[in-house]
């Protein structure tokens, strides 16, 4: 998807990303899921590399980017890009929803949403992303059942972030994507939030913390992630939060 493609890129130019995501658990075992990509000044940025002659052509691509909720089956047909058949896949397609952020009338970041997503829906998504990388939080992998949580602290990483970088990317700024990643976010934080009241917490791990009766906060600490040597005082490979 080539407006997809344009933003991805844009993120190597900043040093100030801010990614929040928040997961919702709904009671039928399905949840739904944003990510929110903030990058801010990037139009200044872009505008600053790309020549004169190149900027209506680059930029008008970008606006070409809806600034409501619009599911990528919409947008893959309405840019002639349509090439699946399979029901699987365009099933996935249509309840993957993006749409672009603005302030002050111009491109400021990217969401993307992931609407009502059952089990099934979750092992459809794995194999449509092999082809399509997209920038998704990588906890909305972890089971849930309608009561019960298992989270896989093995997914306190920016694995699907860094996948989508490096296929959209320029092939000289592919080799380092893990290790530059720490350079070019200032924030990244995931918010799991519960329709029913939170039961029971067990386990614990030094960046998830319970914020209230419904909701935990996984706040990534991007510099330790990549140091081989950093140690945690917490770290339990598996959390389990039951609601009522």
């Amino acid at each position: 998807m080539k407006l997809i493609a344009l933003f991805l890129i844009s993120l190597f130019l900043l040093q100030s990303c801010i990614v929040n995501s928040e997961i919702v658990y709904h009671k039928d075992a399905s949840s739904t899921s944003v990510t929110d990509i903030d990058n801010r000044g990037f139009m200044t940025e872009m505008k600053a590399m790309t020549p004169d002659s190149l900027q209506q052509d680059e930029f008008s691509e970008m606006e070409k980017l809806p600034d409501t909720w619009t599911n990528i089956y919409e947008l893959e047909k309405r840019e002639g890009r349509l090439k699946t058949k399979s029901p699987d896949s365009i099933k996935i397609m249509k309840k993957i929803f993006l749409k672009s952020k603005k302030e002050n009338n111009e491109h400021s970041g990217l969401a993307f949403k992931l609407e009502r997503f059952t089990p099934d829906d979750y092992l459809a998504l794995k194999n449509f992303i092999k082809e399509e990388k997209l920038p998704l939080d990588q906890n909305i992998f972890n089971k849930w059942d309608g009561k019960t949580l298992i989270i896989n602290t093995e997914n306190f990483n920016l694995k699907n972030l860094e996948e989508a970088l490096r296929s959209k990317s320029p092939e000289d700024g592919t080799a380092n994507t893990a290790g530059m990643v720490g350079m070019f976010f200032k924030s990244i934080e995931t918010s799991l939030k519960f329709e029913n009241k939170i039961k029971s917490v067990t386990g614990k791990h030094d960046w998830l913390k319970q914020i209230d009766d419904y909701s935990v906060r996984i706040e990534y600490d991007v510099k330790a992630m990549y140091d081989q040597e950093a140690k945690f005082k917490k770290a339990d490979k598996e959390i389990i939060i039951v609601t009522e």
